[in-house]
């Protein structure tokens, strides 16, 4: 039995390879010469105790070798046909080709800077998966290359081994629709189909329409143009993703009146209802590529029911409507994508290479971009109410959309069916069959440009359609809307009862301002007045949704920002600003701001706090996870529009203000927003200032440094109140805390680094001590520390060696208490990360050891020897605290040197603390040893922390000598150290015999084997014991025979001499050795004799 597959070289030779795992054993890095070019494919033949394998190259030595060798890097024994992981080969192959196009594309070099770093990115994440299936090791990265373990701390070696969370969940979703054709035996005309995505619960499309036509054989008439075949419905929302939420299909013929008519009758073409198509988008949730589907085109049994058959599709309403046919149906292809448009276009390169049509949103999305440019209206025909006009039968009505300009004149390209069909100059409705109360709920796109929306207007011709031979189109009256009302205001949000003039000549219509004198709707007509239009039965309804960056609704906003026009109204515009929609506010976010700031400039006495209000609701507005992205638009607002050079006098005033009532106010809420809203107030404080000094030349530097002093003096006052248990101020405590280190980071542009630490550290030690523990300001506290660890404050050394001392505090606090350890071992991992092994041992090291060496053990201890959480994020959670203690011990003790060693050891008065400090410590490396300690395939952090170990039981073999020897024996630390000793050297980590050559060739470079440096240090130490041997033999002898089984020459050489000293010393006391080897397994014994015969 063999297995075949094809492997073709990059200059498409093929090869045929026998290899034998028992005549050929193969290892990473090995190299294997070609034996025979076939005409036939490439054959890879394992055969090992007849059990299929299969022989997996290693793709980066794939990449590199391509004439006549190639790498072979790991016979995987991945029995195929037991394992059932033939899928897993065929992945591992596909894999391996995309590595090679992605390189291929990147040896080009055409690459912008952010798709090269994208590339790279993918390459190494396909090496990673690559390596995890086929068990090698993980390599710890950064910036897409390996890591050199010597050059960083063990806190961020340990981060970089960390498997990759994953990654946030997609807040926006896009769906990619293709209409392929459609199926039906009995078309015979023309189509047009509208798709919309539609929300049944709300009952209203969410998108616009996307408009596709299609020939008489149900194809896309303009094939070479793929926009108008495909497009990407955007900016989805998470919320969208769900049962209720559907794409729908109107389908419409172009042809007669009713279908299948002589010719004789007529030969106009109508626009007519045919089917509707339905399919949610639920259903597309769980596939990850582009899937075809057929829609099932149902007709509606009554056309006064067209405009609700998708709903009654939906529903299941089947009383409403028939299936066409079981040979008709919509082919499309559907795929939903998800992220922000951006990675899209990154990420589906393909898809935009040819022109997709984009159909968005009715409204903003959930999340809403900055610099975006809308100006959409949406009209909905809705309904009519009409007459008969003297007819036997009701009308055949079609509805005629004209959009005119303030000089009457036809704007041509303005009125869009829906994206995928150009613009035209006028939209001609679908026609309903004999009906006087026609339904259509047909939707059409205004993207009317800002400069013309003044003085526009739309038109729309009532025609009755007739069915007779001419086949005329009879106009019978108009209705008309402006789109700009008298105030400035485009035409409000929702349904518009329009009235309906008589006009039966096309040419009355010529000129419009003899209309726009007439009122346009029902609800504009005056009491009295026009009873004869107001008492009329024919009645048009439309309804309009304006989208727009440029435009307001909203009379409140429009107020605002004309403030100079009514200044008797200032006060009250400023009160309705929280009020006025957030969407509104940001639109119009600098004219906002521009409007706040100058109505602060007209009077800082008169509205100062009103205008400090506002701006506190605009900051905090832009928490809201809908306007987060328009925090950099404020921060550009800040550096580069802003120009309050008076500005920060009075906004420190105010803050000054709410900050002294804080201890005192009955309510905390506003207090709560105001300190919310902190960093921005502060960017805007020290941006006015910096505005100030530069025209001005630093003049009142003095006076501003002491308001601001003032200010902090009171913000201690109220953080060092304390309140039994807790209570609004607690809350209000925490809200500050939260924005402090930014506060900081502001701080930092106008003044040094040690006076900002300066007011850092007073600012948290001013905080109350608060022993009890279920207080939420207790994390809140450890939250803002590590914010400040991470921030430049703590990074620079000047600034840091003031705010260490109060970091190390609080951390010691918090793990003798064993509270918050999550927070805790993320600022110790922040602030040991700083400590690359070139730093060489600093005092701020000594300091954490100093302060935090006897804790962190002791934590070490407790979190090991705790029961893992079921739950999995609560075992991975358990885990990461874990393994960054154990890190942040490490990279500590990476640190230090043989002086600094004895300065630790010094600090302990007493031989029993000694004891104790010594006892933990090797406790804890026994644990660091365990194979469950650290994933498999993290072998470069086991090195690592091996190296450690080692460093650090050599420097304290000193101190065992010195300090627990002679008359100072102490068995306990003596067992404790030789038992860990033992078990390091039988680690499987570090049994060099089972890597492959290159692997072991590497670890011996780097560290040597460390398995004989520990077996010296351990002869040297026995050697020193004397008589005190004694006192261990009975213990160590059976795991000292265990050591002598490793197949490790060097260090047999250095261990046997020992267990024969065992057996003398043994013999010398008691004049045999029977008793002690009747107490160790029959495994000791055989060790025992096999030893006794080497060594004779």
């Amino acid at each position: 039995m063999a297995i075949i597959t094809h492997f073709i070289l990059r200059n498409h030779t093929k090869y045929w390879i026998d290899l034998f795992n028992h005549g050929l054993p193969l290892e990473i890095g090995d190299t294997v010469q070609i034996l025979e070019k076939c005409e036939g494919s490439q054959c890879f033949v394992t055969k090992k105790n007849n059990n299929l394998t299969a022989l997996i190259n290693k793709i980066a030595n794939l990449i590199k070798k391509y004439k006549h060798t190639f790498s072979v890097t790991r016979s995987c024994s991945f029995c195929l046909s037991q394992r059932n992981e033939g899928d897993l080969f065929h992945r591992l192959w596909h894999v391996m080709n995309e590595i090679l196009e992605l390189r291929q594309q990147v040896l080009v070099g055409h690459l912008t800077h952010d798709r090269l770093s994208d590339i790279k990115q993918h390459i190494t994440a396909r090496l990673d998966w690559g390596n995890e299936q086929l068990g090698l090791d993980l390599v710890p990265r950064r910036d897409f290359s390996m890591v050199d373990p010597d050059e960083i701390s063990i806190t961020e070696l340990y981060r970089r081994h960390r498997r990759r969370e994953a990654p946030p969940q997609a807040s926006m979703h896009h769906l990619f629709l293709q209409m392929k054709s459609m199926m039906s035996s009995n078309l015979g005309e023309e189509l047009e189909v509208f798709y919309s995505v539609y929300d049944s619960r709300e009952m209203r499309p969410i998108s616009e329409r996307f408009f596709v036509r299609l020939n008489k054989q149900g194809l896309p008439k303009s094939p070479e143009k793929t926009e108008r075949q495909c497009t990407l419905f955007v900016d989805l929302g998470s919320s969208d993703l769900r049962k209720d939420v559907y794409v729908v299909a109107h389908i419409f013929r172009i042809g007669r009146m009713v279908a299948g008519e002589k010719k004789s009758v007529s030969n106009t073409q109508y626009k007519r209802p045919y089917g509707c198509a339905v399919i949610s988008v639920a259903d597309l949730l769980t596939a990850d590529f582009k899937d075809d589907h057929l829609l099932k085109i149902y007709s509606c049994n009554a056309e006064s029911e067209w405009y609700q058959i998708h709903d009654s599709i939906i529903r299941k309403v089947s009383s409403r409507y028939s299936h066409i046919g079981t040979n008709t149906g919509l082919n499309v292809s559907l795929q939903l994508l998800h992220g922000d448009m951006e990675q899209i276009r990154k990420d589906y390169m393909r898809l935009f290479t040819r022109n997709v049509s984009i159909t968005k949103r009715l409204e903003f999305s959930d999340i809403i971009i900055p610099g975006e440019i809308r100006n959409d209206l949406y009209v909905t025909l809705e309904r009519g109410e009409f007459e008969k006009g003297g007819k036997s039968v009701a009308r055949n009505v079609e509805v005629t959309v004209y959009l005119l300009g303030g000089d009457g004149q036809l704007l041509k390209g303005l009125v869009c069916c829906g994206s995928g069909e150009p613009g035209v100059d006028e939209n001609r409705s679908f026609v309903l069959y004999h009906s006087n109360s026609p339904r259509w709920a047909e939707q059409i796109k205004l993207p009317i440009p800002l400069e013309m929306f003044h003085g526009t207007h739309l038109r729309f011709e009532l025609r009755h359609c007739s069915t007779k031979e001419k086949g005329e189109k009879k106009l019978f009256g108009f209705s008309f809307v402006p789109l700009m009302q008298d105030d400035g205001r485009p035409l409000p949000d929702g349904t518009h009862e329009l009235i309906v003039h008589k006009c039966e000549e096309t040419a009355d219509l010529q000129d419009p301002s003899r209309y726009l004198k007439l009122p346009f709707s029902k609800a504009s007509l005056q009491p009295g007045n026009n009873q004869t239009i107001k008492n009329s039965k024919e009645s048009f309804w439309i309804q309009s949704s304006l989208c727009s960056t440029k435009l307001t609704q909203n009379g409140d906003m429009l107020d605002l920002l004309k403030w100079r026009v009514h200044l008797d109204r200032i006060i009250d515009c400023l009160s309705k600003l929280k009020d006025i929609d957030g969407t509104e506010i940001v639109k119009f976010l600098q004219d906002t701001l521009d409007t706040l700031f100058g109505i602060l400039d007209e009077s800082p006495q008169r509205y100062g706090l009103k205008v400090f209000d506002c701006l506190v609701h605009v900051i905090n507005l832009l928490q809201d996870s809908k306007f987060q992205l328009f925090k950099p638009v404020m921060d550009n607002y800040i550096e580069n529009h802003f120009a309050g050079a008076l500005s920060y006098r009075d906004l420190i005033r105010v803050l000054k203000w709410y900050v002294d009532r804080i201890i005192d106010a009955e309510h905390q809420e506003q207090i709560q927003q105001v300190l919310k809203a902190s960093e921005y107030l502060f960017k805007y404080i020290v941006q006015s200032r910096r505005l100030y000094a530069a025209a001005t030349g630093g003049q009142n530097e003095e006076e501003f440094r002491c308001s601001v002093h003032e200010l902090f003096k009171s913000i201690h006052l109220f953080l060092s109140h304390e309140s039994k248990g807790i209570s609004p101020i607690t809350h209000t405590q925490a809200v500050f805390l939260r924005s402090f280190p930014n506060v900081c980071c502001e701080l930092l542009k106008i003044f040094s680094m040690r006076e900002v630490a300066n007011l850092a550290r007073d600012t948290l030690s001013s905080l109350p001590a608060l022993a009890h523990t279920d207080c939420p300001l207790q994390a809140v506290k450890l939250q803002c520390m590590a914010k400040t660890v991470e921030s430049p404050l703590y990074i620079n050394p000047e600034s840091r060696c003031v705010l260490l001392p109060v970091v190390l505090r609080l951390l010691h606090t918090h793990l003798q208490e064993q509270r918050e350890l999550v927070l805790c071992a993320n600022i110790l991992t922040s602030m040991l990360t700083l400590n690359t092994p070139e730093c060489g041992v600093s005092e701020e090291v000594n300091l954490v050891m100093e302060g935090l060496s006897g804790v962190l053990l002791r934590t070490i201890l407790e979190v090991t020897n705790r029961p893992q959480p079921a739950a999995t994020s609560l075992r991975l959670q358990y885990q990461d605290v874990t393994g960054e203690f154990v890190a942040c011990l490490l990279t500590l003790l990476r640190q230090l040197k043989d002086k600094e060693y004895q300065q630790l050891l010094s600090r302990f008065p007493t031989k029993d603390e000694l004891t104790s400090f010594l006892l933990q410590l090797f406790t804890v490396f026994r644990i660091l040893i365990r194979p469950d300690m650290f994933p498999k395939d993290w072998t470069v952090m086991r090195l690592v922390a091996n190296n450690v170990i080692i460093t650090t039981i050599l420097y304290l073999s000193d101190t065992l000598r010195n300090n627990f020897l002679n008359e100072k024996f102490d068995f306990k630390v003596w067992e404790s150290y030789f038992y860990l000793c033992i078990i390091f050297i039988n680690q499987p980590c570090l049994q060099l015999e089972m890597f492959p050559p290159s692997k072991r060739k590497k670890v011996l470079e780097k560290y040597g084997d460390m398995r004989v440096m520990i077996g010296c240090e351990i002869f040297s130490m026995w050697q020193h014991l004397g008589d005190y041997k004694l006192s261990l033999i009975p213990t160590l002898i059976g795991p000292f025979m265990e050591v002598t089984l490793v197949p490790q020459m060097d260090l047999r050489n250095v261990l046997i001499p020992i267990f024969h000293d065992m057996m003398d010393c043994e013999q010398q006391r008691s004049g045999n050795f029977k008793q002690v080897l009747k107490s160790q397994s029959h495994k000791h014994v055989s060790t025992c004799e096999s030893s006794v015969m080497f060594m004779s």
